[in-house]
Formats: structure tokens, C-alpha cells, sequence
């Protein structure tokens, strides 16, 4: 079928280059590894480049009409600014991995090569981000570095999301038992520090015990390289084969590391195991802190109105303060599902509206059957 005007699609193409030289760009000024900062400024000036061609295919006109990056590529590069890449960094590894074929199809981009850049970049972000081994180029450009932790940014607005709505959802069930504004105000609270420990001691015991696998983990390949060191070597040379080295090299390579048994222990334990000796998986009081911190943020809406307010004024200013921290919750999902930031928000406050009607519901009924 024949594309009648093909300018709206390279309006969204470049839209897209665009937000991806603005946010390649501000990972490359807050990167403190010099290497890694190069790379992301390499990434920015393909990605302008990219917009150019597509600006070029508009036009005369499009010169003449400045294009600022949109609210997600802003929001996202003041994020990495303020919090570091790694912050951000799992995020745009999946957003790369979602639009890694947006130009397959695209007669105009694949005369040009662009598909082949895209999937280089979604290759170097996964890398970075800790999502893939390196192979190959990529390799060459960033050996030795490995990026993990998870993802901050989607544990962040999610830990929020879960005080926000359970906590809505038990203050309006008393509400609609009909309680008094002082009840509905212990409740909330009580919900609130009740859920807060439950997440940070779920989150203690879960970081806790992944740290004492690791040890495990880590314990038995020291064994194993002390046991059967030929074993261990052979993976090693499987692992740098596996990146593209060639079988000399790769023995050469592994010959070398286990001269250095804590050098080579290290390197198992990164490549085989998948595992940061240094980190494993981070702290668990810092893990439990964040936890308490971002559900009781969550949980605080629905509950600061019966502090100022009273009867249904202060029914309605819970649900209001709720729907808002809803959206804004809904918005900040779309920075790691590339959906519309409005569609996100407006879903997020229909779950949210649904759960509390329903609660809301329950409550009236028990309610008129206790009293």
C-alpha cells in the first residue's frame, strides 16, 4: 500500500533521534568513568546524525522548526544528571530493546543503514546496563566494564505505587464502614507503618539471602578453582570465546588470569556466576531503608487530608491527593514502558479509582452488617 504522506512518520523518527541524542548526551555528562562517557557521546552524535537525515527528508520547512526533546527524554536525562546513568540506564536498555526494529520496515532507513545502528545501540546499552554479555565490538570499546543493581528507577515509582494504592484502598474501606475521621486517621496510619516494616523487612530478608547465596556461590568456585584449576580454565576460555576472542587468544587470556587466583576467582564470579564479589547484590539496610522510604511516600496521600479536614471534604481532598500521586505515578511507568506518559497515568488512576470503589464497597457492607 502507498504511503499517502510519509512526513508524520519522519516527524516521529526524528522526534525519536532527537530524545535519544538528549538523553545519550546527558548520560555522557554525568558518566564518571571517562571510557564509558566517550561511548555515550559517540551514541548522541549517531543519533543526531540519524535526526538529521530525517530532517532533511522533511525539508526545508522542518530546519526552520526547532525540536526540543520530549518530556520523557527531559525527565530521563535530568534523571541521570541528578541520580547517575546507572539509574536510568536499565530503562533505556529495555526502550532500545522495544524499538531496536522501528526502522525494519522503513524503506528509507534501511537504504541508509539506520536498523544496523539501532541494534548496535541496543546492544551497547543492554551491555552497559548489565542486561547481556559483550561480544566483539562492543567489547573492545568497554572490556572490563559491567553495570548491575537492577533497576532503581521501575523499584522506585513501583514501591511508591504499592503504599499509595493499598493504603487508599484500606482508608476508603473504613470509610465506607462509616467510621469517624479520627478512626479513619488511625487507620491510615497504622497502615501506613504496618505496610512501611512489612516491604523493609520482606526487602531485608530478600537482599539478605541473595548475599549469602553469592557467598556460597562464590565459595564453592574458589574450591573448585583450587580443586580443579584445568576445569576452571576451560571455562574461562569458553567464557572469552563466547565474546568473540579467538581460542589462542582466549587461552592466552586465561592462562595468564590464573597466575592471579584472586584475580581469576573475580572474574568467575562475574562472567560464570553473574555475580559482583564486591556488591553482592548490595546492602541490605540500604535495600530496606528504600523500601520503608518509598512505600510510606506512597501511603502519606491518602492519609495527610484528616490531618487538615474533615467529613466528606476530607473523604473527597484523600481521593484527589490520590488520583494526582496516581497520574504522577502512572506518568513515571512510561519512562520504562515507551507508552504515552497520558495513557499511563489515566490507566494507573482507573486501577487505583477500581481498587478503592471496590474497597469502598466492601467496607459499607460490613458496615451496615456489624452495626
Amino acid at each position: 500500500m502507498t504511503e499517502p504522506d510519509p512526513a508524520p512518520r519522519y516527524r516521529a523518527n526524528l522526534q525519536g533521534e532527537v530524545d535519544g541524542a538528549a538523553i545519550y548526551a546527558a548520560l555522557a555528562q554525568s558518566e564518571p568513568d571517562p571510557k564509558l562517557a566517550e561511548v555515550f557521546r559517540r551514541l548522541s552524535a549517531v543519533e543526531q546524525a540519524h535526526g538529521e537525515f530525517w530532517r532533511k527528508r522533511l525539508g526545508p520547512a522542518a530546519a526552520r522548526i526547532p525540536l526540543a526533546p520530549s518530556f520523557r527524554a527531559r525527565l530521563l536525562a535530568w534523571l541521570a544528571r541528578r541520580f547517575g546513568p546507572a539509574f536510568v540506564l536499565p530503562a533505556l536498555a529495555a526502550a532500545e530493546a522495544r524499538d531496536v526494529s522501528v526502522y525494519d520496515n522503513q524503506p528509507e532507513a534501511r537504504a541508509a543503514g539506520l536498523p544496523l545502528d539501532e541494534r548496535s545501540h541496543a546492544r551497547v546499552i543492554q551491555a552497559v546496563a548489565g542486561t547481556t554479555g559483550m561480544t566483539g565490538p562492543e567489547l573492545a570499546t568497554l572490556e572490563g566494564r559491567h553495570r548491575g543493581g537492577g533497576n532503581s528507577l521501575r523499584a522506585a515509582v513501583l514501591g511508591a505505587n504499592d503504599g499509595l494504592v493499598s493504603n487508599l484502598s484500606l482508608v476508603m474501606g473504613v470509610a465506607g464502614a462509616a467510621q469517624a475521621e479520627g478512626t479513619l486517621l488511625l487507620t491510615g496510619f497504622a497502615g501506613l507503618v504496618a505496610g512501611a516494616c512489612s516491604m523493609a523487612m520482606g526487602e531485608w530478608l530478600s537482599v539478605t539471602s541473595s548475599r549469602e547465596l553469592y557467598r556460597k556461590q562464590i565459595a564453592t568456585e574458589a574450591d573448585e578453582l583450587r580443586e580443579v584449576p584445568e576445569e576452571e580454565k576451560e571455562e574461562l576460555v569458553l567464557i572469552y570465546q563466547s565474546k568473540g576472542i579467538g581460542e589462542a587468544q582466549a587461552r592466552a587470556l586465561a592462562e595468564k588470569l590464573l597466575g592471579d587466583k584472586t584475580s581469576a576467582l573475580d572474574t568467575l564470579a562475574r562472567e560464570e556466576l553473574g555475580i559482583d564479589p564486591q556488591e553482592l547484590g548490595g546492602s541490605a539496610w540500604k535495600a530496606a531503608a528504600w523500601s520503608f522510604c518509598l512505600f510510606s511516600a506512597g501511603a502519606a496521600f491518602p492519609v495527610a487530608p484528616f490531618l487538615f479536614l474533615k467529613g466528606g471534604l476530607a473523604l473527597l481532598a484523600s481521593l484527589g491527593a490520590s488520583g494526582l500521586a496516581l497520574m504522577a505515578i502512572g506518568a513515571g511507568t512510561s519512562l520504562f514502558t515507551s507508552r504515552s506518559a497520558a495513557f499511563s497515568a489515566f490507566r494507573q488512576l482507573m486501577i487505583g479509582l477500581v481498587a478503592a470503589g471496590v474497597t469502598y464497597g466492601i467496607g459499607a457492607i460490613v458496615g451496615v452488617s456489624l452495626s
